[in-house]
């Protein structure tokens, strides 16, 4: 009898090579398990039969007993579900099973050669007949009845997101059955998580601690409130609910419990917790792991890394939680907006394996005014589906509610969580925000000089520089920005807290980092112009802890700086209207009307790549454009080159470690902390002043100390770009 391998073991035993009937099976059985939340077994056991039968062709195996050829094997199983299955079930499983190695294509046209339409018409490939001898049991799918829930005008976006999780199901059963047989030690490193009511009593205990230390003020007693009625609200169906909690008020952890203890009551397998900003990320992923155990946790964005086998800090729990972003089959993901989003748009093989362990999962999105307008109606388009037919909750959850009841479909009715939002506004309500129509730079530092305690919030860099070198040699003067290293921020920051604290001059010029989560408490706030949402993450930076009566925020024009163009500028006019036409601004009807105006404002920009069309435009044809929406879906456009910076000595002792080591990954975390990011124009402008050296090609670090100063940062001509802070890749 003639066997058929798809891998070997590296030696010319081929009785220890991987039969490839068992291969096929292997990943058939695994894919159609992954495939269950969403009824889709039976395809997704065809998808796993059907992807490697390229590998029957006598050129294939002939390549795995070592002759140097190129051998496509993805196509044929293509060709063959088209001639097994039909057009219609044929052409979806054919998109999965030629894209599972070179991840989704265009459907496109059989002109353009790198199509699937060209693949499945014209590709020419290697006869593959051979697996008709093999006793593989093919699923009858001619009863199978694909049953989505569609949105009227949306089904080509709703069978687009289907073929797109039917893939990750076969990308990811593919990856772990090769990686069973060929890496066995890699393999049995994965899973054994905490399970989700192990991680519901550890956060019980935690939480009952906090309670109990808390004295019972008023304050306290509203946190308490919002905590009970998520535990009570946890035993709703699944579907899409909002928490409206002020700053303060506890959200981050009472989420958490909601998403605990609602997984539980409905058989949901994990929680994936979407944060916006990297500045805050890896702070709450830490109170997650204090709450409810280091093991579950995993964090994924892109400041973060896992250390790699033999690498400086590796582990066998964190070589676990490498292996778990992968995939993201751990009870607690803690990822970005970026890694989220742009995952749920892609189409390449890393970032789409973990799509199907996000069906019946809760969601919860904190700050979810953050999602860029641009791409804000096919995000809510994909929660919307993820909810309809794939099991999942989702959470949308921050203190400025964005007005999103009308971008949902009428049959969503998102539930709120919180109890009486607007007595809970007041309730927590500890500023005044008070309108100053313009201000030349002057006026304002005039302003911050007359004030012993005061921090004033700019849009730019240039900005803030210029205004702290108007007030430096007045006492407490400090200066933050993005082009400070994370490690000279928190110095500083640790001063102001000081200062404050004592009572002694602080007076703190800031872009608008300093509101991503910053736990800082002012007395007065100034705040160039800005979207409603901004002013109000920079009210949290007032009277935070609700020491005194009331704290003042002053919301100023800037007159000479002016204000980036674009879409901060329209935010920015929006929200002076606003601020102009209601005694409150910051009330929930206030920023309710806000969003509503942004979003008319906006109107077809809501998705300006126009991704909504492009999968209607040939659904019928089941014609999608998988790679080319997946280039367009872009919630950062601008690419960004990170800088180290020696700052201190452990900084310096990192990098002459990594002069003399071949695993540079694991210290990726380890210089985190002293990296600024910068736009590419910005680093090619170092790089060709010769200030910049790099080890490996790997990392890159600034050789010329003088270009760093102790209060402003990184100097040059960078502060005259303007600042994206809020970095969320």
């Amino acid at each position: 009898m003639v066997h058929y391998y798809a891998h070997t073991d590296e030696t010319d035993k081929k009785n220890n090579w991987q039969l490839l009937r068992t291969h096929l099976t292997g990943v058939a059985h695994r894919a159609a398990s992954f495939a269950a939340p969403f009824a889709a077994e039976e395809l997704a056991l065809a998808a796993g039969l059907l992807h490697d039968l390229g590998k029957y062709s006598l050129e294939f195996q002939s390549r795995l007993e070592g002759e140097n050829i190129r051998v496509d094997h993805s196509t044929a199983g293509a060709q063959e579900a088209e001639k097994i299955y039909g057009r219609a079930l044929g052409r979806i499983l054919a998109y999965v099973v030629a894209g599972h190695h070179a991840g989704l294509q265009d459907y496109g046209s059989p002109a353009d050669e790198s199509s699937l339409a060209a693949r499945l018409n014209k590709k020419d490939i290697p006869n593959y007949g051979a697996y008709l001898g093999e006793p593989l049991q093919w699923p009858d799918l001619r009863s199978f009845h694909l049953s989505l829930n569609t949105i009227p005008e949306q089904e080509g976006f709703s069978m687009a997101f289907f073929i797109r999780m039917l893939y990750s199901c076969l990308v990811d059963a593919d990856f772990l059955d090769t990686e069973k047989y060929c890496q066995p030690q890699k393999s049995a490193a994965r899973g054994g998580y905490p399970n989700l009511h192990q991680m519901r009593q550890q956060l019980a205990h935690y939480l009952e601690g906090i309670i109990t230390r808390a004295p019972e003020t008023t304050i306290n007693k509203a946190r308490s409130a919002i905590l009970e009625q998520c535990r009570k609200k946890a035993n709703l169906p699944p579907g899409i609910f909002t928490l409206t909690v002020p700053t303060g008020g506890g959200k981050t952890l009472s989420s958490l419990t909601f998403a605990l203890e609602h997984a539980l009551c409905h058989r949901l397998k994990r929680i994936i917790y979407v944060i916006p900003f990297t500045t805050i990320i890896e702070q709450n992923a830490q109170v997650f792991r204090t709450a409810v155990g280091e093991e579950g946790v995993i964090e994924h964005h892109s400041n973060f890394q896992y250390p790699e086998e033999k690498e400086v800090g590796w582990s066998q729990t964190g070589a676990k939680m490498r292996l778990a972003t992968e995939n993201w089959d751990a009870p607690l993901v803690v990822t970005t907006n970026v890694q989220f989003f742009e995952s749920l748009f892609a189409n390449r093989v890393s970032k789409c394996r973990r799509l199907h362990n996000i069906a019946q999962s809760v969601v919860i999105l904190d700050e979810a005014q953050m999602i860029p307008t641009g791409y804000l109606r096919p995000s809510l388009a994909a929660l919307v589906e993820l909810v309809q037919n794939y099991g999942a909750t989702i959470v949308i959850c921050t203190a400025t509610q964005p007005a999103l009841e009308n971008l949902f479909p009428v049959e969503i009715k998102p539930m709120e969580l919180a109890p009486e939002p607007t007595k809970l506004y007041e309730t927590f309500r500890r500023v005044r925000v008070i309108p100053l129509g313009k201000l030349d730079d002057g006026e304002l530092t005039g302003k911050i000089k007359d004030l012993r305690q005061v921090l004033c919030v700019v849009n730019t860099r240039k900005h803030a520089r210029e205004l702290f070198l108007k007030i430096k040699d007045f006492p407490g003067a400090y200066h933050l920005s993005a082009l400070m290293c994370p490690t000279h921020r928190f110095v500083i920051l640790r001063e102001i807290r000081e200062k404050l604290a004592a009572g002694k001059p602080c007076r703190v010029i800031s872009t608008q980092l300093i509101e991503a989560g910053v736990d800082i408490d002012f007395p007065v706030v100034y705040r160039a112009a800005a979207g409603l949402d901004s002013i109000a993450q920079a009210a949290g930076r007032c009277n935070r802890e609700g020491k005194r009566k009331q704290g003042y925020v002053y919301v100023f024009w800037p007159a000479e700086a002016g204000l980036p163009r674009g879409w901060f500028s329209r935010t920015a006019t929006l929200g002076s209207m606003v601020l102009r036409g209601k005694q409150d601004p910051l009330s929930l009807q206030a920023v309710n009307e806000y969003f509503n105006l942004l979003y008319d404002v906006e109107g077809e920009n809501l998705d300006r790549k126009g991704i909504m069309d492009m999968l209607e435009e040939r659904k019928h044809e089941l014609a999608f454009p998988f790679r080319k929406i997946a280039s367009q879906f872009r919630i950062i456009e601008s690419p960004t080159e990170a800088l180290i910076i020696p700052w201190d000595d452990r900084c310096q002792n990192l990098l002459e470690r990594a002069q003399h080591t071949p695993y540079l990954g694991g210290l990726a975390r380890k210089f985190q902390p002293y990296v600024i990011q910068l736009y590419p124009e910005e680093f090619t402008q170092l790089v060709r002043a010769g200030v910049v050296a790099s080890i490996g090609g790997v990392f890159y670090y600034l050789a010329d100390a003088s270009l760093y100063d102790s209060r402003l940062g990184l100097q040059g001509h960078l502060s005259m770009v303007p600042a994206d802070e809020l970095l969320i890749i």
